[in-house]
């Protein structure tokens, strides 16, 4: 049976909606706060496991929304070190403390939007960035996002100075998670996460994950670029405050 708590549904409206409309049209940047607050009324293993379907169902509109705009060099760059992060995401599954790890990458995010905000803005932001630098994100958007699905702010810190159109940003982080969040549930199945109640719980909640991408969608076609990419750092800033606040208490 899924799960009955009306708590639960009250707080898995606003998280699902969130994070459909960030992923859908935004490039996933505030997505991750679904989980902390499914996480105010259920455990945030189980919250972060009823999760992953709704996320891998968000992949499945964007890909098809999106299909044939992403950029292909960025995935090559990416996706290796994301295959090794996952690996070793789901090895430290129940070693690493959610706590510590909503700290690092709540740190990493804001350090990202201070570079960015007193280091050149735009002219620095529209510097290439490495190819080992994608890696590493890569491998810890892969890590992050096996533990808490909070791998946007690593993945981002990669994607964001390339200065792709808008739609080929969106479309490649979409790609990028699809594949991400499809391979996690090899560690999430041998962690036994993926159990009937947790199933049928996403089951429900599966038509506000497809109204909130649809949402996202719509919104995206209506912000310009410019405004659009200081959106995505304002995403990242609030993103990782969040998780430091998270982390802190």
């Amino acid at each position: 049976m899924p799960i009955a708590d009306p708590w639960f549904y009250l707080a898995a409206l606003p998280a699902i909606l969130i994070a459909g409309i960030s992923k859908g049209g935004f490039g996933g940047g505030i997505a991750l706060v679904a989980v902390p607050l499914l996480a105010l009324v259920i455990p945030p293993a189980q919250a972060a496991a009823i999760m992953l379907p709704i996320l891998i169902l968000m992949d499945a509109i964007g890909v098809v929304a999106y299909r044939r705009l992403f950029d292909v060099a960025a995935l090559r760059v990416m996706l290796p070190g994301a295959i090794l992060g996952i690996a070793l995401g789901g090895v430290a599954f129940d070693v690493l403390s959610a706590a510590a790890l909503r700290l690092i990458i709540g740190a990493i995010a804001l350090l990202f939007v201070a570079s960015y905000a007193f280091g050149g803005g735009e002219r620095r932001s529209a510097r290439q960035p490495s190819a080992w630098l994608g890696a590493l994100c890569g491998a810890v958007s892969g890590f992050t996002s096996t533990l808490a699905h909070a791998g946007s702010p690593p993945a981002q810190i990669y994607l964001l100075p390339l200065r792709l159109d808008k739609t080929v940003f969106v479309a490649t982080s979409v790609i990028f998670f699809a594949a991400v969040n499809l391979l996690k549930l090899v560690p999430y199945a041998l962690l036994g996460q993926l159990g009937a109640t947790n199933l049928l719980t996403a089951l429900v909640l599966a038509p506000l994950a497809a109204l909130g991408m649809l949402l996202g969608i719509r919104l995206h076609g209506l912000v310009d670029p410019a405004t659009f990419y200081r959106l995505c750092y304002v995403f990242v800033a609030l993103t990782g405050l969040k998780l430091i606040y998270d982390g802190l208490t």
